[in-house]
């Protein structure tokens, strides 16, 4: 398993999100937050086999929750640049590649 390091604002949306999701519903942020994992998962042991979504950045889509994670491969690190809902500005985080 590769190691995976979130840019911070990633990192506060998925936390973000997770809080929304508990509001809605008593232990559906756990829910949400187990996806991620999940995913990490899947992610850290296979990161090349996800399509590429923009330049080299690559992203996984959520199964149950409408959210995509968007990573990149750097050498033996995996590095989160967004926990995306898939409503917002598609490119909004771009700016986060500098």
């Amino acid at each position: 398993m590769r190691n995976i390091f979130f840019h911070p604002e990633a990192e506060e949306e998925m936390k973000a999100s997770a809080v929304f999701y508990e509001t809605k519903v008593n232990g559906l942020g756990d829910k949400f937050l187990d996806e991620i994992e999940h995913a990490l998962e899947k992610i850290s042991v296979s990161p090349e086999v996800w399509p590429i979504y923009f330049e080299n950045i690559r992203h996984f889509l959520l199964r149950r929750f409408p959210f995509a994670m968007l990573y990149e491969i750097i050498g033996d690190s995996i590095y989160v640049i967004s926990v995306m809902h898939l409503k917002r500005k598609p490119f909004y985080w771009k700016v986060r590649l500098n």
